[in-house]
């Protein structure tokens, strides 16, 4: 089968697929055990005046890459980036307190994939590559992409990267005990849901020296995730485009 009939028999098993599961909800008229609130949801914030204390430091950054093999391309054009920095213009460009902007102004933004509750990328993916699972997780299951990178079209966070090469040729040192991707295949940061799955918490929340990152379960009201945004005021990036990232920022 080529690629391109590849990609029409995908595209018609995700819209059955959809249409199979709103089925019950037309039958039954909705309600029951899929309206409620689920048990765990995942969520990370994060306090960049602590972040800023340790200016030019990337422990988070070096601590995702060493355990997730992300390849070091040195092109720019070809970065392979889970988590990274970007200036605080360019992460909340639609920010209009001049205030709040010249306090954090040519900032270094820590930035990963949101894990959107309602995320564009899963919705395009014709393979079903990337979904949602119930405990907000955004995954990607790299044996499915095959490179459309309609995931990336679609995600106005900029979060995924292409292996447009070989990403095994350019680890620094591998770690056997994470899969390695191919080249022509889409990653980005999956929460480490391997380290959650184990009880532990994702790698940046645990290398960061000023503890500037939270992680926890959104669903608990007595977790520290709620708990810091009950008591002070967070920022997410472009709320207004509906996709409830589930990652925050506290700029009070």
């Amino acid at each position: 089968m080529d690629r391109r009939k590849f990609l029409g028999v995908a595209a018609g098993a995700s819209a059955l697929a959809i249409a199979g599961s709103a089925l019950p909800k037309v039958i039954g008229g909705g309600g029951g055990q899929e309206d409620a609130a689920p048990k765990i949801r995942w969520a990370m914030v994060i306090d960049p005046s602590k972040c800023l204390k340790k200016d030019g430091c990337t422990a988070c950054t070096a601590a995702c890459d060493k355990v997730h093999n992300i390849p070091d391309f040195k092109d720019p054009k070809h970065e392979v980036k889970w988590i990274w920095k970007e200036p605080f213009e360019n992460a909340f460009p639609e920010q209009e307190n001049n205030f709040t902007a010249e306090r954090f102004k040519e900032k270094p933004f820590i930035l990963l994939c949101n894990h959107c509750d309602n995320p564009p990328c899963v919705r395009v993916c014709p393979t079903q590559a990337t979904w949602k699972r119930e405990d907000g997780i955004v995954m990607m299951d790299w044996h499915r992409c095959i490179g459309c990178r309609y995931c990336m079209a679609a995600c106005p966070y900029g979060s995924r990267s292409f292996n447009w090469f070989d990403p095994r040729t350019h680890i620094k040192q591998m770690d056997p005990s994470f899969p390695t991707r191919t080249k022509g295949v889409v990653e980005k940061c999956t929460l480490c849901e391997e380290r959650i799955a184990r009880g532990g918490t994702p790698a940046c929340v645990e290398a960061c020296p000023e503890k500037a990152m939270v992680f926890g379960n959104l669903s608990d009201p007595k977790s520290e995730v709620r708990q810091l945004l009950e008591a002070r005021y967070s920022i997410r990036r472009k709320p207004e485009l509906g996709t409830q990232p589930e990652v925050y920022y506290l700029v009070d």
